[in-house]
């Protein structure tokens, strides 16, 4: 055994405890997920080199595992360790996410899928899933135009979030990895597996309505910080949450009364304020004033809080 696998093993072994401290899923074996990950990294010259110059990432990726519930196990898809940006970082796929929202009991099951111009896709209502036809032995279903996430909730109901594609490379295009790319040439996800990282862009944004469940929470901050997956910060202000404000401005568009837009209104904000994002709360109360004068134009204001839904600022 090489000097740098022995280095590599004893970090990773010696993390044991804290794997231990943290774990949230006790299906996960400690001794089978450092088995994976001296396999996974050992197994790439540039990852054991990475793995060796910054040992506490490593340390920290084993941590994650086990406070996220997730497992390495490439059989299952869920997640891996990759080289990226001068450490070893836990990335989750979008498999991972769908199975941890299972497994947490948010929902009964999901799919996430492309849509491409010859195939057939229409949504069928808010409770019902979509309808995707297409021949699966076709060899060009020409471009991918969109991408969906279909999933069915433990009460039964459906709930279907889809983006075209345009929409899912906006996203891209202010993520932190894929600036690294553009400037630097450091390879991402979105260079190696675009159709996956589209899925996970849905199923991330997907995930805002489903029942929430902590360990989903965290899996999703991971991936937008540690992961690189969040906007690329602005010199002099501070990172926002990737899809932050575009999330509240669509919850604020699906608002069907002023009562629900003034709860939208109030909770974006305060978010916005934690992240000290004042340009994006800005835009932010720009579309809230739109949709609070089309709710307005059809119906008698509500008495109360929304009466004064644009009261406050971040």
């Amino acid at each position: 055994m090489s000097q740098a696998v022995a280095t590599i093993t004893q970090d990773i072994y010696g993390a044991r405890n804290q794997f231990a401290n943290v774990l949230t899923d006790r299906s996960l074996n400690f001794e089978r997920e450092a088995e994976f990950a001296i396999q996974v990294i050992t197994s790439s010259e540039y990852a054991t080199k990475i793995a060796v110059q910054n040992r506490q990432s490593v340390v920290n990726a084993i941590t994650n595992i086990a406070a996220i519930g997730i497992s390495l196990n490439p059989a299952k898809k869920q997640a891996y360790l990759v080289p990226r940006d001068g450490k070893i970082c836990l990335d989750i796929s979008y498999i991972g996410l769908m199975d941890l929202a299972m497994a947490t009991g948010a929902i009964r099951w999901a799919q996430a899928e492309l849509v491409y111009t010859a195939d057939s896709f229409a949504l069928n209502g808010f409770d019902k899933p979509p309808t995707h036809s297409y021949n699966p032995f076709a060899k060009d279903r020409g471009e991918a135009v969109g991408v969906y996430v279909v999933v069915k909730t433990a009460d039964g109901d459906y709930l279907t979030e889809t983006m075209s594609i345009d929409d899912v490379n906006a996203i891209r295009d202010r993520s932190s990895a894929w600036k690294a790319w553009i400037s630097k040439k450091s390879s991402c996800p979105w260079v190696t597996d675009p159709g996956e990282m589209a899925k996970k862009t849905v199923v991330k944004r997907g995930y805002k309505y489903w029942p929430k469940t902590e360990r989903l929470e965290q899996a999703i901050h991971h991936l937008n910080t540690d992961g690189g997956e969040g906007l690329a910060s602005i010199q002099g202000s501070a990172p926002t949450d990737p899809e932050m404000v575009n999330d509240w401005i669509d919850l604020a568009m699906r608002a069907g009364s002023l009562e629900s837009l003034a709860e939208v209104y109030h909770n974006g904000t305060a978010a916005m304020k934690q992240a000290k994002d004042a340009a994006g709360h800005a835009r932010f109360k720009a579309e809230v004033t739109k949709r609070s004068e089309t709710l307005k134009a059809a119906a008698e204001p509500i008495e109360g809080e929304a009466e004064e839904v644009l009261d406050g600022t971040a």
